[in-house]
């Protein structure tokens, strides 16, 4: 099956305590942010955005139809889901039991190897596995791009997680419906372009400001938010032609430039937000000493402390080994490009 496919079962299924659908999804690291939001209730971003999908921190979700009259049910990593989190999964359930005119009650239950809240895309592959399992359990058939579409619902950068290896989300334009319908992710095939990511976890601590009223207050107050967004797209096309051309010193470069402007946006807003730590600084002085000693790595990072790396896959230990030395109190993990969101087998019982 290729890396972009996300099957979905067919023939419509009566609801029931066997009727549960699982799906798996992997978190991706952006190497062009789309940091903003210009409609935070149809959750379509700023600017265009190009990413990375990981073969490692998987989250898997089984949704699983109940008779009428019971509630809705949600658990996280096996305790009950409260708050906000709640919120979040059941608001997305609503527009799935919407699309496929049902009713059904749900029990969701969502595990995640990757911490929550730590600028570690756990949302990302969150809501992409919610979205493929959801759609199953209701019998709703999407293409993969209206399934991109609807798992942006939960999460911009969800979008991107329905794709394998590297995919590209597109902003959009207009307001409203036409917003909606033109903001959707695609997969950007590149065979042969393979690197590593060695991801540098300082804190696996939720973060103490949002991801979501962070990009709020930096597009409403930072004064360098404009001209971050606009040099972003020169930063797509400088990518996408380096990517075609295999050159990952420029990729790394223009991520790591991408990355840092995003940051210093932050910084500027009012009152600033800054996700930087002693462990991050430390991480990124150590990149910089590695390209000093002739090793092509290029830091990026989200909304959090944790720093990642990419770089060749035959320098991945060495980066690691590296990074590891700066962090001695954190952990170090190697990734390189995975599958997009898909059921598991055996998830149609």
């Amino acid at each position: 099956m290729p890396l972009d496919a996300v099957p979905v079962p067919a023939g419509p299924r009566e609801p029931g305590p066997d009727s549960g659908s699982t799906a798996v999804a992997h978190p991706n690291i952006a190497l062009i942010k789309y940091w903003g939001k210009r409609d935070e209730e149809l959750v379509v971003p700023c600017v265009d955005s190009l990413s990375m999908t990981l073969d490692i921190l998987p989250t898997t979700t089984t949704v699983t139809l109940c008779p009428q009259g019971r509630p809705d049910r949600v658990t996280f990593d096996g305790s009950p889901a409260e708050g906000e989190r709640r919120h979040r999964i059941i608001a997305f359930v609503d527009l799935v039991r919407e699309l496929a005119g049902r009713s059904d009650p749900v029990l969701v239950e969502t595990r995640n190897a990757v911490p929550t809240g730590a600028g570690l895309a756990s949302s990302a592959s969150g809501f992409a596995a919610l979205a493929v399992a959801a759609t199953a359990a209701y019998s709703l058939r999407l293409d993969p791009t209206a399934l991109s579409r609807l798992a942006r619902r939960g999460s911009a950068s969800a979008a991107r997680s329905v794709f394998g290896g590297f995919a590209l989300c597109h902003a959009g334009h207009g307001v409203g419906a036409a917003a909606d319908l033109s903001s959707y992710a695609e997969p950007v095939p590149l065979p042969d372009f393979d690197p590593a990511m060695v991801i540098a976890v300082v804190s696996t601590s939720a973060k103490a400001v949002s991801s979501r009223a962070a990009m709020r207050r930096t597009v409403e107050t930072s004064p360098l938010y404009r001209a971050w967004a606009a040099s972003g797209r020169a930063d797509l096309t400088d990518i996408r032609a380096a990517l075609r051309r295999g050159d990952l010193a420029a990729v790394g470069e223009i991520t790591e430039r991408n990355a840092l402007g995003m940051h210093a946006t932050m910084l500027a807003a009012r009152p600033a937000v800054r996700y930087f730590s002693p462990a991050t600084m430390a991480v990124l002085d150590s990149v910089l000493q590695l390209r000093r000693d002739g090793v092509p790595a290029y830091a990026t990072m989200d909304a959090g402390p944790n720093v990642k790396v990419l770089c060749p896959p035959e320098a991945a230990d060495r980066v690691a080994e590296a990074v590891r030395g700066a962090v001695p109190d954190g952990s170090v993990l190697i990734a390189r490009r995975g599958p997009g969101a898909r059921l598991l087998p055996g998830a149609e019982r």
